[in-house]
């Protein structure tokens, strides 16, 4: 039989060649890919960097250098208390002690009633860190004309007062404390809600349910469309089922607690569980699955029990891939302004979460508000509040990825 394939060592060497340059290829492809990506994520953050640090131009009614030695920010409260009574006017002083406001406040709140009332400390202009370090004459200029009485300072919006002051209408004045607090407890909230329903359901769906009944295959097919639901409709989800139809419960009113509405951190954090369980199912379900079948017969061979076997063997084997969708869903969550603006979180409120009951706002909230504002400042200090919440997020995720690692560690 005659054989009509022909192969020469000059053919096979082309085709060698040819193989070596479309690999060449791909892989400039996929380094352009990731150097795209990490330019993004540098101009991202320089940005954000770039407005919260900068000059800015500073008028002030009195000089706080005339009304104590020491820095006004190092004063106890009660040196302030004692500055308040001797600098407001008369008609305000009366409105305080009526009210008692001087005795009911503590050293932020007096510090920014000072600087408020009698200090009379106002930002008129700022500028972004790039004008700042390279166009400092150009702002001179500016600031000599446009605001002779001010005196130019180099801020940093991102400090420790900013963290510890609440919310306020003048910028200069405004921090991210209670913000702060009620995204942690909101996060806090949506991981014990969601985290252990979400591996339960991915362990039935994976290790008891039988995939060749209709019922199972509608759950999967749901669970992997939801997955892809606008966060919106589960806001209004939330409003409509935890809000109103559980208020008496999501407002602590059944457990005796007085409370007007269900918008609590408690109807926040149920919603944003509901946001994220979806992605918690799926990446358990694939993590539950990669964990080698060999390991189960071995096991059920053994003796165990199903549950001895999922409990002892696949979970620990499974955890590293659980802990990593718990990553990803945290990141969405933490995130995420629209559930929660349905469910009722407010844009301007000055008094610390306590509980699961509490009225609250979050980080994305807050910036939301502030970016919307016509004055660059609010700007300035909305850039400072997403640096914030990058290292909040990312603290979360380190300490996830710790857990993780310890998971990897014992299952080698």
């Amino acid at each position: 039989m005659k054989n009509n394939f022909n192969f020469s060592p000059a053919s096979g060497l082309e085709v060698l060649k040819r193989r070596h340059r479309i690999g060449a290829i791909w892989k400039s492809i996929f380094f352009l890919a990731t150097a795209v990506g990490i330019l993004a994520l540098i101009v991202l953050v320089s940005t954000i960097v770039n407005q919260s640090f900068g000059y800015v131009a500073v008028e002030s009614k009195v000089d706080p250098a005339t009304l104590s030695e020491k820095p006004l920010e190092s004063l106890e409260a009660e040196e302030l208390r004692e500055i308040l009574q001797a600098n407001l006017s008369k008609l305000l002083l009366r409105r305080a002690e009526k009210q008692k406001l001087l005795e009911d406040r503590g050293k932020e709140d007096l510090y920014n009633l000072l600087m408020d009332q009698v200090v009379d400390y106002k930002i008129v202009k700022s500028w972004s860190l790039s004008a700042s370090l390279f166009q400092k004459d150009r702002i001179l200029a500016e600031k000599a004309q446009r605001y002779p009485n001010a005196k130019l300072e180099f801020k940093a919006w991102l400090n420790p007062g900013f963290l510890e002051r609440t919310m306020s209408s003048r910028p200069e004045l405004a921090g991210v404390r209670t913000a702060l607090k009620g995204s942690l407890l909101l996060i806090f909230t949506t991981i014990i809600s969601a985290l252990p329903v979400g591996i339960g359901a991915a362990i039935y769906l994976e290790e008891y349910a039988h995939k060749d009944h209709w019922y199972n295959r509608a759950i999967q097919t749901n669970i992997e469309n939801l997955a892809g639901v606008p966060s919106i409709v589960y806001g209004i989800l939330g409003l409509a089922i935890f809000v109103r139809t559980l208020g008496a419960f999501t407002s602590g009113a059944a457990f005796g607690i007085p409370a007007e509405t269900g918008r609590t951190i408690l109807s926040a954090g149920l919603t944003m569980g509901l946001l994220i369980l979806p992605i918690i199912i799926i990446n358990a379900q694939e993590a539950i699955r990669a964990v080698p079948i060999s390991l189960r017969q071995a096991a059920f061979g053994l003796g165990a029990t199903r549950w001895q076997v999922i409990w002892s063997h696949v979970l620990p084997q499974a955890m590293p891939g659980i802990l990593t969708g718990t990553i990803l869903a945290i990141s969405r969550a933490i995130g995420e302004t629209a559930p929660l603006i349905l469910v009722g979180a407010s844009t301007f409120i000055t008094s610390d979460p306590t509980g699961l009951f509490s009225s609250f706002t979050a980080l994305p909230i807050q910036i939301f508000n502030w970016t919307t504002r016509p004055q660059d400042t609010f700007r300035n200090i909305a850039g400072a509040a997403i640096i914030v919440l990058m290292v909040a997020l990312l603290s979360l995720n380190a300490f996830a990825i710790i857990i993780r690692n310890r998971y990897k560690k014992k299952t080698i």
